[in-house]
């Protein structure tokens, strides 16, 4: 965490505003209870009706403005902290923001948030402890730091891979025609559990069948599996704080000739949009590569959804393998591969595979067979 800290601190001092600086720049970043939150500092806080938030600048310690009750948590850190507890009396709390971001000199500067974290209840405190202040989005700033992942955070998400894989497994040969997509997916988060993953998934699994498979983020529902289904699978697990997101398609009983076929595309282009992956290529080139595969055996349209996304303490997180995204792929960048094609009414497959760039091309983390195999 130190050394993610220090990071931090030294891309603050790039961008800080001086007295003839630039006004574009960042004196102070400040975060809720997040991702990004834990990545920097190893806290983890629920988002609750308590107020917590961390500022970080360039040259200070970081200041954490918590309920007394979580003090515990921050004692004992590797690092130097200044607190800010407020008791369980609302009406003392804008006060105690107040004096945590008038002792940084914050008023007046420019306060960087996540937008897509920070909610308005600790927007609003960090408002009237810097009522000149303003807040722009630092989410690239955070990203460029959580984006290339080290080797103790690949190594998380190969355990991670490796419990989803051992998961599905263990629940496949449960799996009944007449079963309901709830069933299933109830049966494969006690799997999950048992095989190792930490309570917090980083979602419940999608389990889809027959019609609802060709909806890419269809719910379980009360749906019984039938022969002549295919069945999309689509889970993960959290181990040591990082994820895995993985999807495979399978059979109930015998399908139909097409459906094989539509199979057979996805898992070419999967394929292809693994082989694509390398250091110096654009991420739009691995989602160009995989739909070139769909487009060229005419179900284009029926792959309504980018390639892939990144992955490690989120399951959705930068960078995004899209066909316009000009973003070059370095190494420690971790994301999915996950093509798809979506008959409306019918059936869909998706086959997601989660990929790291290396030093000479990119290692893929899972390896639970593409084929289309039969369950039930």
């Amino acid at each position: 965490m130190t050394t993610r800290l220090a990071k931090l601190s030294a891309a603050l001092r790039t961008l800080r505003v001086e007295p003839q600086g630039e006004a574009s720049g960042l004196s102070a970043v400040a975060l809720n209870p997040s991702p990004s939150l834990t990545y920097l500092t190893g806290l983890r806080f629920h988002l609750s009706e308590r107020p917590v938030v961390a500022i970080f600048t360039a040259d200070a310690p970081p200041v954490i403005v918590l309920p007394a009750l979580e003090m515990l948590k921050v004692i004992g850190l590797p690092y130097q902290v200044q607190t800010f507890p407020y008791p369980e009396n609302p009406a003392e709390w804008e006060g105690v923001f107040r004096q945590a971001v008038q002792s940084l000199g914050l008023d007046g500067k420019r306060i960087g948030v996540e937008p897509r974290a920070l909610r308005l209840l600790e927007f609003h405190h960090l408002q009237a402890g810097a009522p000149e202040a303003k807040f722009p989005d630092a989410s690239a700033l955070v990203s460029s730091l959580r984006i290339r992942k080290d080797a103790e955070e690949i190594a998380a998400m190969r355990r991670a891979v490796h419990v989803a894989q051992k998961a599905l497994e263990n629940t496949l040969v449960l799996i009944k025609i007449g079963m309901s997509e709830k069933e299933l997916a109830a049966e494969l988060t006690v799997q999950l559990l048992r095989s190792g993953s930490q309570p917090e998934m980083p979602f419940s699994p999608i389990v889809s069948s027959g019609p609802n498979s060709a909806n890419p983020h269809a719910a379980p529902s009360e749906r019984k599996l039938q022969p002549g289904d295919l069945l999309v699978i689509d889970w993960g697990a959290t181990v040591d704080g990082y994820v895995s997101d993985l999807t495979r398609t399978f059979a109930v009983g015998e399908v139909e000739a097409e459906y094989h076929k539509i199979h057979q595309i996805v898992q070419a282009a999967n394929a292809a949009g693994r082989a694509a992956a390398s250091p110096g290529v654009p991420c739009g080139s691995v989602d160009k590569a995989a739909r070139a595969v769909i487009e060229q055996a005419g179900y284009g349209l029926h792959f309504t959804h980018r390639t892939g996304h990144g992955i490690g303490i989120e399951g959705h997180e930068e960078p995004y393998m899209r066909g316009d995204n000009e973003l070059l792929l370095e190494p420690g960048m971790a994301f999915t591969v996950e093509p798809g094609i979506y008959l409306p009414g019918r059936n869909g497959v998706r086959i997601e595979d989660n990929v790291v760039i290396t030093e000479k091309g990119a290692a893929c983390l899972s390896d639970m067979g593409r084929e289309l195999r039969a369950v039930g």
